[in-house]
C-alpha cells in the first residue's frame, strides 16, 4: 500500500501541474463573472453584456515593432558649440514593418491587380500606381538599361522596388 501512494503522487502533482496549465492559458474561460458569480449576457442577472474580444490579425510577413521614448539631438558635450541639435524627447508609436523589402515580382503583380480592377473604369489609379523609372538616369552614369528593364525584366524580379513614392506605398 505505502509503495501504490508513493507511485501515484508524481501522477498526482503532474495532474495537478496540468489543470492549472490549462486554466492559466484561459481553455477553462467561464461566460461568468469571476468576482460576482453572475453570467455574462444574461437579462436575468441584471444583462451586463461582455462582448467576446479577438486580436487584430497580423498581416503576411509583418513584424510588430514595438514603440518607445528616445532623446533626439545633442546628448553630449558639443565641442563646437553648435546649438542647432537642441536635445528634446521623441516617442514613436508602435507600428508593424514588413518582415523584407518589396520585390519587383510583388509589385508588378500589384500592378496588375490595379489594372484589372480599376483599368477600364478608371485608369488614372493604375498610372499613378506605377513607380518612376527614371530614378536611375544620372548625368553622369550610363544607367539606360536599368530605366528601360529594371522593373519587368525577369533578372531583377526578386529585387527591391525602386521609384516608389509615400504616396504609393501608402
Amino acid at each position: 500500500m505505502t509503495r501504490t501512494l508513493k507511485n501515484s503522487y508524481p501522477v498526482a502533482l503532474t495532474l495537478l501541474a496540468s489543470v492549472v496549465l490549462l486554466s492559466s492559458c484561459g481553455l477553462f474561460q467561464s461566460d461568468s463573472s469571476r468576482t460576482t458569480g453572475w453570467a455574462y449576457n444574461d437579462p436575468e442577472t441584471g444583462g451586463f453584456e461582455v462582448s467576446p474580444h479577438q486580436e487584430q490579425e497580423t498581416g503576411p510577413g509583418l513584424v510588430y515593432i514595438e514603440g518607445g521614448t528616445f532623446v533626439m539631438g545633442r546628448t553630449g558635450e558639443d565641442v563646437m558649440s553648435d546649438w542647432n541639435n537642441i536635445p528634446r524627447r521623441v516617442t514613436v508609436s508602435s507600428f508593424y514593418m514588413d518582415e523584407t523589402e518589396i520585390t519587383n515580382l510583388d509589385y508588378v503583380e500589384y500592378l496588375h491587380w490595379v489594372n484589372r480592377i480599376f483599368g477600364e473604369t478608371h485608369p488614372e489609379v493604375y498610372r499613378n500606381a506605377l513607380p518612376d523609372t527614371l530614378v536611375w538616369r544620372d548625368p553622369l552614369a550610363y544607367n539606360e538599361p536599368f530605366v528601360e528593364n529594371y522593373l519587368r525584366h525577369p533578372a531583377y524580379s526578386d529585387y527591391p522596388v525602386v521609384g516608389v513614392s509615400w504616396v504609393q506605398a501608402s
